[in-house]
This record gives structure tokens, C-alpha cells and sequence, in this order.
């Protein structure tokens, strides 16, 4: 549009000149030529529109939407068209309760009530696309700013339709990834009606009221003390299972010796405790028996 308005500007200057009266009469030409070079470049760049790869455009002409859509590279559009990009790329939306990290500041988390009617606070992040052929009717029926007007709104909405169906503490643990299915598909459902694409939904955290994270670390306190009160009473079983056996093996032992040991036997222990004795520094006299009784001995340390 520039070199239009410039060429133009040019065209009206060397008509203007064109009076052989005037000094500058002699430029008329070449301020004509220019002016038509320039009108005629500024045309044809102006019919020629560039759309970078991850985008797309749709065009308006004087209020008129066209239905064609204006894919990524050169494309051949009327010069008097407005054109608007949209992204095509994968893109994000996120809700959280930490500052400067949702795409709103401030608190942003989503606040839902539970079947039990406690307050849950649910960080969620949602990734999504346009339909490429369907941005022309985006921009009819929505516009530019979808992500305020359908992205936001719809997906918290359907996180607090659907948390009303489980109670805070299956929410936080083993319903939750049921709860992610079924907003995703509810989510779904409704984006695609507006010619959006919802590729995941993320459940960064779940947030439970102080008393309900108390009851629950208290249960797991109490589960922790009475798995530790079974270990203790598993190795006190054991201990007093070796006792038993430990006992076992005196008694047998002692039996065996009441009734197993011979006069032989006798003797022969008797003569190692005899050598064992006469090792000992302490001992100064051994007087051995006959053979058939101890031996005695006299003095020592």
C-alpha cells in the first residue's frame, strides 16, 4: 500500500510539472515513470501475501468473510482484502494458584466443590489447537481472542460440572485419573463443536482443605505405626521361636548325656579336663586318681 500511495503521489507531481513553462517541465517523464513503477510494484506486492509456517490467515473483504483459508507460504489474495493470522501451532493455557505462572497473575488455581462438599483447588494446564479449516468461521463466530472466550471459560466450567461426582479424597488419589478422562472428553466435545482441537489436558496439582491433608496424614501415621507394631511382634515371634528351639536342643542334649554316657566316656572327659588343668598357671600339684575317681589337686596361686 505504501509504494501505491508513493507511485501515485509521483503520477500527480509529474502531471503537475508537465507545463512546458515551468523549469522542471523536463522531469514530468521520468516523475510519471516512477510513479507508475512504484503503483505497479506496491499492486502486485499488495495481491501477494506471505504466511509463515505454523499459521494461517482468513480473509475479509469489506465485512465478508471468505471461507478459503490462506495456508503457510505465498499466497495470491485481493489487494483490497484484510488479512488475519491465526496460530495453528499447539498452544497452552494454564490456571494456576502460583503467581506469574498461569497465564493470568495472581491466583488463577479453579476452585470446585466435591461430593462430600469440601472446597478442592485444581492446577490444570490445557494444550490445545485451532482447526486450521475451520478459522474462517472461528473469526465469524469468536475472533481473534478465543482463548478468553472458549478456552478459559469452558474448561473451568466443566472441571466444576464434573468434580461434584467424587468425593476430596478419591479426587486427590485414586479417582483422579478418571476425573482427567471425563473432563477431557467433556472438554472435548465442546471445543470441537468451535473448531478447536483439545490434544491433552494436564492436572498439575490438587490442592485438599487443611483438615482433610491432617486426617489423612494421621491415617498414614497410624497405618506406618501399626505395619512397624506387626514387624515388632514378627521378630519377637521369631526370637522366641530360636528359645524354644534353643531349649529343645539343651534338653535333648542332657538326656542323651543321662543316658548315653558310659564309665568309659567318664574317663575320658575326665582325663581332658585333667590335661586342661595341668596347663593352667594357677596349679602347682595334680595327684591323679586310681583311675576310677577325680583327680585332686593341692596348692595354687
Amino acid at each position: 500500500m505504501f509504494f501505491i500511495v508513493v507511485g501515485i503521489v509521483l503520477l500527480v507531481i509529474g502531471n503537475i510539472i508537465a507545463n512546458p513553462n515551468l523549469v522542471f517541465s523536463k522531469y514530468s517523464k521520468a516523475f510519471k515513470i516512477g510513479g507508475i513503477a512504484l503503483a505497479g510494484l506496491g499492486l502486485f506486492s499488495s495481491t501477494v501475501k506471505q504466511i509463515e509456517a505454523g499459521e494461517v490467515g482468513v480473509q475479509s473483504l469489506f465485512g465478508s468473510v471468505k471461507p478459503q483459508v490462506l495456508n503457510s507460504g505465498l499466497n495470491f489474495v485481493n489487494p483490497l482484502s484484510n488479512i488475519f493470522i491465526f496460530d495453528s501451532k499447539t498452544q497452552n493455557y494454564t490456571m494456576s494458584g502460583v503467581h506469574d505462572e498461569g497465564d493470568k497473575e495472581g491466583d488463577d488455581a479453579i476452585r470446585v466443590l466435591t461430593a462430600d462438599g469440601l472446597e478442592v483447588i485444581v492446577d490444570l494446564t490445557v494444550l490445545y489447537k485451532i482447526s486450521s479449516q475451520e478459522a474462517p468461521n472461528i473469526f465469524k463466530e469468536i475472533g481473534l481472542d478465543y482463548k478468553d472466550k472458549v478456552v478459559r471459560p469452558i474448561t473451568r466450567t466443566k472441571i466444576r460440572d464434573n468434580a461434584v461426582y467424587y468425593d476430596a479424597v478419591g479426587l486427590f488419589s485414586k479417582k483422579r485419573n478418571e476425573f482427567q478422562n471425563r473432563i477431557f472428553k467433556d472438554i472435548e466435545a465442546n471445543f470441537k463443536h468451535r473448531g478447536l482441537i483439545l490434544e491433552q489436558l494436564l492436572i498439575r496439582n490438587i490442592t485438599l482443605p487443611n483438615s482433610v491433608k491432617q486426617s489423612i496424614e494421621s491415617k498414614i501415621n497410624a497405618e506406618q505405626d501399626a505395619q512397624k507394631m506387626q514387624f515388632v511382634l514378627q521378630k519377637e515371634k521369631q526370637e522366641a521361636e530360636r528359645k524354644r528351639v534353643e531349649a529343645q536342643g539343651i534338653a535333648d542334649y542332657q538326656r542323651i548325656l543321662s543316658t548315653g554316657l558310659s564309665d568309659r566316656q567318664l574317663q575320658y572327659e575326665s582325663i581332658l579336663a585333667q590335661k586342661e588343668l595341668a596347663k593352667s598357671p594357677n596349679s602347682k600339684i595334680i595327684i591323679m586318681g586310681n583311675g576310677k575317681s577325680s583327680p585332686i589337686i593341692l596348692g595354687g596361686n
